[in-house]
């Protein structure tokens, strides 16, 4: 017997909508970092985006009544959500799209919701049907059609666009693993402490860690040779990202299995390709294929709606 409530459903639709507009938001800065990165460096600007997130939101680092103190445990935990999930995506991410298209870059990301099912089978036991490994396929698929298109580019125009292109894309698989890292870890989080204070602990713990990677870089940065234009797109994706899709997604956490979330990454493609196309990088036919295989296979490996917990 189904015993939901209206007003369980309408919670739960909330926690899907979170999950699909943080996605959606990550997927639109895709393209917007990759024009930021030409005039401030990979380093520079991922240690712009922590700084401005920890400018926002100290209130949310502060501990409410009903949580409990922070375990040595708990703290290992957000070091790795924030290793992971903030420094290493930002910088494979940021590094990749210097090289590869933002389209590719989408195709590429949308192997995501297929690495979440395998992670949460791997560190939450979740079982990973038939129908997953289906999707994986025809995700490799895709991505295997993106290699085509490079090898057809190096022949055109020479060996050394074919070696860019592959390392952009290979960044690009590894900011994957990293995003998909990032949502199991945060399915444990939010079984303990709120979305607030993960989003602030967590840019917290990206900055300590970028400074010193950003410091040399920063001396030769100038903030002056930014016009207004360049800033507002900053503070766009410091926002955005630091603050906006990292409350979003462990909010809709609290409620949706890690695996069943990882639908919602759909979003980040989608949203990519649709802000490149916007922008006037138009997609290529072979690019075309490979989103909708990939695509495809996010459909048939979460064939049946999402659950709560």
């Amino acid at each position: 017997m189904n015993s939901s409530s209206p007003l369980s459903h309408r919670s739960l639709g909330l926690h899907y909508a979170c999950l699909a507009a943080s996605m959606a938001l990550v997927g639109s800065y895709v393209t917007l970092s990759q024009q930021l990165v030409a005039v401030m460096g990979v380093t520079v600007l991922a240690w712009c985006r922590f700084t401005i997130g920890a400018l926002v939101m100290p209130h949310w680092l502060r501990k409410p009544a009903d949580e409990p103190p922070l375990t040595p445990a708990l703290h290992g935990w957000l070091f790795l959500e924030s290793l992971l999930g903030n420094v290493l995506f930002s910088l494979c991410m940021l590094a990749g799209v210097q090289r590869t298209s933002a389209v590719s870059a989408g195709v590429i990301l949308s192997f995501t919701p297929m690495a979440v099912a395998l992670l949460s089978r791997w560190w939450l036991g979740e079982r990973v049907a038939g129908r997953t490994w289906l999707g994986i396929a025809l995700a490799v698929g895709g991505m295997a059609l993106l290699g085509a298109e490079g090898r057809a580019t190096a022949t055109d125009g020479g060996g050394a666009a074919l070696s860019d292109s592959a390392v952009g894309n290979l960044l690009i698989l590894a900011a994957v693993v990293c995003e998909a890292s990032y949502a199991v870890i945060g399915k444990r989080l939010t079984r303990i402490l709120s979305p607030r204070r993960i989003t602030a602990l967590i840019n917290l713990w990206g900055w300590v860690l970028m400074t010193p990677l950003a410091w040399s870089a920063l001396h030769a940065f100038n903030p002056a040779a930014l016009h207004l234009g360049e800033w507002s797109a900053l503070l766009f994706y410091a926002l955005a990202a630091s603050v906006g899709t990292v409350w979003l997604w462990m909010t809709g956490l609290q409620r949706v299995p890690a695996s069943q979330a990882g639908v919602f990454t759909a979003m980040l493609p989608l949203a990519a390709c649709t802000v490149a196309w916007v922008l006037g990088e138009a997609p290529s036919p072979l690019q075309w294929l490979a989103l909708g295989l990939t695509l495809a296979g996010i459909a048939v490996s979460n064939g049946s709606p999402p659950r709560g917990d």
